[in-house]
């Protein structure tokens, strides 16, 4: 019962005893409690430096129970002393805490770049619109994939107004926007109205990135539906205005034939090196934005004019002519 004060169970029986049997020795403890005497006497032990034993006014040499009345209520008050004195140094470490998470908080709000939630699709196409108001120069902007033919007019219409302001608008879009019906005229609705449009086998997530200042971007690139952030600090931006100039470098402009000088397309050198990194045909073909069919077919082109006879072989004879 008395161990939340630090009482062991062998020193709180000889302390029991030891009140109604103030005269008791060592030899009487080990008798009654059938105990051993290191027990007996490091249960003393530990009753003397509580100081629920004392020595003996009456008796020299010997030790005496100190009453419940005092003994237990000043150990009781000791403890509740200890634990307010620990109390008061965990306050002022939580205290010391605050100081420097409120500190580091202050120093990471000036370094971090600025970033604003926008979510759900009326706050984000307003977003856009008012962004698109303010826009003096450039409009930057990587498309993987161009969701509906009513999404595709909606922005033909707003990119429309935007160059007749004079805006230069250079849109990415992947290669496989040259087989979709829906991507293919979106991409030919840009070019009519004055944009220039390339196309790569793979691309970066969606962005957008306005007068090299502020880029919207995806919160979640698999779950668009989570709305965007937009970036206005100027590392972040200027990091992503390097990647998107990255892309554009090795894009192909829409109407040309991408070929490389070896002789095979691009999509077939991102389809190979994605093979050989382990991708089955079903996650190569949700990388490049093809069809399964489409992928296994580049495949066996790619097989046929290499002479392989599995793919294992392909990509040896792949790796062998360079080409990964």
């Amino acid at each position: 019962m008395l161990d939340v004060l630090g009482l062991g169970s062998e020193a709180e029986s000889v302390y029991r005893l030891l009140l109604t049997h103030p005269r008791w020795g060592v030899r009487d403890l080990v008798e009654h409690l059938a105990a051993d005497e290191d027990t007996v006497r490091g249960a003393l032990d530990q009753l003397f430096d509580l100081a629920l034993l004392r020595p003996s006014a009456e008796r020299e040499g010997e030790l005496r129970a100190v009453s419940p009345t005092l003994g237990l209520q000043s150990l009781l008050a000791r403890q509740q002393a200890d634990v307010e004195h620990r109390l008061r140094r965990i306050a002022a470490g939580q205290a010391a805490v605050a100081a420097i998470l409120a500190e580091y908080s202050d120093q990471a709000a000036e370094e971090a770049p600025e970033a604003e939630r926008v979510v759900g699709p009326d706050a984000i196409q307003s977003r856009l619109e008012e962004l698109a108001l303010t826009l003096r120069e450039e409009l930057l902007s990587i498309v993987p994939s161009v969701p509906s033919v009513a999404a595709a007019e909606t922005a033909r219409r707003h990119n429309a107004e935007l160059v007749a302001r004079g805006i230069t608008i250079r849109t990415s879009l992947r290669d496989s926007a040259r087989r979709d019906p829906v991507a293919a005229e979106y991409a030919k609705s840009l070019t009519d109205v004055g944009a220039e449009v390339r196309t790569a086998p793979l691309l970066p997530p969606r962005m957008l990135i306005f007068d090299r200042a502020i880029a919207i971007v995806p919160i979640d690139p698999g779950h668009t539906a989570q709305g965007v952030l937009q970036l206005s600090g100027l590392g972040v931006v200027a990091s992503l205005v390097t990647l998107y100039e990255q892309v554009w470098r090795t894009a192909v402009p829409l109407g040309a034939v991408a070929r490389d000088s070896d002789g095979i397309t691009p999509i077939q050198r991102e389809l190979l090196q994605l093979l050989a990194q382990g991708h089955t045909d079903s996650s190569a073909a949700t990388r490049l934005g093809l069809s399964e069919r489409t992928c296994r077919r580049a495949m066996a082109e790619l097989m046929e004019r290499l002479g392989a006879r599995s793919r294992f072989e392909a990509g040896l004879l792949a790796a062998r002519e360079g080409w990964i």
